[in-house]
Order: C-alpha cells, then sequence, then structure tokens
C-alpha cells in the first residue's frame, strides 16, 4: 500500500512540475489575403503567451517574415525569401515584422506576447514606409480593442 502511494505521490508531482505546453501558431505568406487585400500576412495580428512559437509559411512564394520593431531583450529573426520560419517568442512586448520585398505595399504584421505589454515605439513605427505605416497603425488598433475586451 505504501509503494501505491508513493508512486501516486511521484505521479502527481511529477505532473505539477510539467510547464504548459506552448502552442505554434501558423502565419500565411500570402500574395492576397482571404478580404482580398494583395501582399498580407494572415493572421496579421495574433495574441500569443510567452514561449509560443510561430510559424511563417510561405503559402505563396516570394515572401520573407522579418523582425522591425522588437522588446529590447527579444531575439531579431530574419527569413529567407520563400523559406518556412518558426520563432519563439519569450519575452512580453509587441513585435511588429515585414516582408522585406513587399514592405512598401504594406505587408507587416504585429505580434503581442502576453497581456500587458509596453506599447510600440511610436518614432520607429513612423519610419515605415507610406502603406506599411498605415497598416501597421491598423493592426496597433487591433491590439489596443483586443486588450480592453
Amino acid at each position: 500500500m505504501k509503494t501505491v502511494a508513493l508512486i501516486t505521490s511521484a505521479a502527481v508531482a511529477a505532473m505539477m512540475t510539467v510547464p504548459a505546453m506552448a502552442e505554434d501558431h501558423q502565419v500565411q505568406m500570402l500574395n492576397k489575403d482571404s478580404e482580398g487585400r494583395p501582399m498580407q500576412f494572415e493572421p496579421a495580428f495574433l495574441k500569443i503567451a510567452p514561449g509560443d512559437t510561430v510559424t511563417f509559411v510561405p503559402t505563396d512564394k516570394g515572401h520573407n517574415s522579418e523582425s522591425v520593431i522588437i522588446p529590447e531583450e527579444a531575439e531579431a529573426w530574419k527569413g529567407k525569401i520563400s523559406q518556412e520560419i518558426t520563432v519563439t517568442f519569450d519575452e512580453e512586448g509587441f513585435y511588429a515584422y515585414k516582408c522585406l520585398p513587399h514592405v512598401a505595399m504594406g505587408m507587416v504584421g504585429l505580434i503581442q506576447v502576453g497581456d500587458d505589454p509596453e506599447p510600440l515605439d511610436d518614432a520607429a513605427v513612423q519610419k515605415l514606409p507610406g502603406k506599411a505605416k498605415t497598416r501597421m497603425a491598423e493592426l496597433i488598433a487591433e491590439a489596443d480593442a483586443k486588450t480592453t475586451e
């Protein structure tokens, strides 16, 4: 009986120390999104937990994903054209990213890691080219709306 109790106690203790499983999210790199907008990431805005990963999938060829504005302690990334890349997001904050060949056409995205991140550096957002700046403003508004829900 003591053996069963000991094994049960050990199993319960082991389960309590296992961290929650990180999720993998997928972002498609597209010539046209489901709303008909050209050169887009879909979804363009994600809210994820620290430790989650995002896989950027080149559904349509000729795209990449690379970081533009990230938290100070975070690690930058730069995917190759037409190549899948998986990025792990450990630091809380906002991560703005772009498709290098199509950033001028507004192909940018935003990832919110955690529930209460610091706002994006507005000066850095203002340096994005025209359509990218406009699209990023839309994504920031979407993030703000989801934070207040």
